[in-house]
This record gives C-alpha cells, sequence and structure tokens, in this order.
C-alpha cells in the first residue's frame, strides 16, 4: 500500500510539474492600456527580485516618472507615488542593489524591460527602478559607428537585423541588465513614449501603473498563445 500511495504521490508531483508555465509574467496596467511582459529565467537575480517586489504590491500607484521618445520609459521609484507635480523624481530606491546580470543573447531590442542604476563600478542594478525600451531603428552605418565609438565590440548579425527592423537602444548592451521583454501589449511603450513631458522628461500628466504577477493558468494560457502565434510566423 505504501509502495502504490509513493507511485501514486511520484506521478502527481511531475504532472503538477509538467504543467508550470516556462516563465514567469507581469502584468503592467496603466489607464492608457497594458502591456504583459516574459522575464528572463537566464537573470535569475533580476527575476526573482521582481516578482518579490510584484508580490508585495510596491509598484502599484508608482508613476512612469521619466519618458523620452525613441529612447524609454522608466518607474519604478517609490517616491513617486505621492509625488507633486512637476516634482524631479528616479532617486528612490529600496535600499539594495542587484548584482549586474549580462547575457549576450539578451540585448536591448525594442520591448525589452531593464534595470536601472546609478554610475557604479560593477553596475550593480538599482533594486526597483526599471525602463522598457522604446528605441529606433538603425542603419547599417550607425551600427558600425557605435560599435567603434561606444561599444566596443561587434554585435552578431542577427542582432543588428533586429535593430534594423524592430529598434532598440544597442548602446545599453552589456551596461544594463536586460531582464525580460514585451510579449504583449508594445502599443502601450509607444503611447507613453508619445505623452508631453517637462524639461526633467517627467510626463505632464501622471501615468500610474498597477504591476501584477499572472496566475499560472494565466501564464500557461499565454504560452500556448504565444506558441501558436510563433509557429503561424514561421510558416509564412
Amino acid at each position: 500500500m505504501k509502495y502504490l500511495f509513493s507511485i501514486f504521490l511520484s506521478l502527481f508531483i511531475l504532472s503538477a510539474q509538467a504543467k508550470k508555465p516556462k516563465h514567469q509574467y507581469i502584468r503592467v496596467s496603466t489607464e492608457m492600456g497594458e502591456c504583459i511582459i516574459q522575464l528572463y529565467n537566464e537573470t535569475p537575480l533580476h527575476r526573482d527580485n521582481f516578482t518579490k517586489l510584484t508580490k508585495a504590491g510596491f509598484y502599484n500607484n508608482t508613476l512612469f516618472h521619466r519618458v523620452i521618445k525613441d529612447f524609454m520609459i522608466q518607474g519604478g521609484d517609490p517616491d513617486s507615488k505621492k509625488a507633486e507635480a512637476g516634482k524631479l523624481l528616479g532617486e528612490g530606491d529600496v535600499g539594495y542593489t542587484v548584482p549586474a546580470e549580462f547575457k549576450d543573447s539578451l540585448f536591448h531590442k525594442k520591448g525589452v524591460l531593464a534595470a536601472a542604476r546609478d554610475d557604479n563600478p560593477q553596475k550593480a542594478s538599482s533594486g526597483c527602478q526599471f525602463y522598457i525600451v522604446q528605441g529606433k531603428k538603425f542603419t547599417d552605418e550607425q551600427l558600425n559607428t557605435l560599435e567603434t565609438n561606444r561599444l566596443h565590440f561587434k554585435l552578431p548579425q542577427w542582432q543588428r537585423e533586429i535593430y534594423k527592423t524592430t529598434g532598440g537602444t544597442p548602446h545599453l548592451d552589456r551596461n544594463y541588465t536586460a531582464f525580460g521583454e514585451v510579449v504583449q501589449g508594445i502599443e502601450l511603450v509607444d503611447l507613453i513614449a508619445a505623452t508631453p513631458t517637462d524639461s526633467n522628461n517627467r510626463p505632464l500628466k501622471d501615468i500610474k501603473m498597477t504591476v501584477t504577477l499572472l496566475k499560472k493558468r494565466a501564464a500557461k494560457k499565454l504560452e500556448k498563445m504565444l506558441a501558436k502565434q510563433q509557429k503561424t510566423q514561421e510558416n509564412a
């Protein structure tokens, strides 16, 4: 009897594990719309820190406090929750940093979620502030100049093609940790990036966010839909 119970328990555990989503997903909601972000498993320190803060409701009612068109939209400053209009933001933190997790395969294409940071030599990330890349499209000539004058390394050809067709901010590669990407609702990034701002790049009208973690069932459904979309694109 104990033997049969052990087999049943093992099968139950294996079945539960098989049903787990491959990634964790974050929903960012605003009055302008929402987007869903997949967190990279390749950057576990940033993934786990972001999910921890999300579960605690840390980001709810914070603002996208720094917006630069054709570059990025930034948020996550806890001081922004009750900030007066026009106040300069961007210095708030949670009292710790996250070690850099640079991966050559993770780069600043449009829609990427990345961690903000100060000028510390270790390039450690802010414990809470983040940005989502809007970026712009680059030509081969522009990328060549960037490689020579700023990056000091060669971009893989496949990444160059994405920077040329989808766009991004390649000058941030290997300098700021990319740890996720928008998989649904990229239009929100463009809408926020186009909003009018003051001289400090703060939107004239506050853009508050609510950030939640997708539950397992919703994440599995999303992954199934994304896999179907990818298969359709490959067969096109």
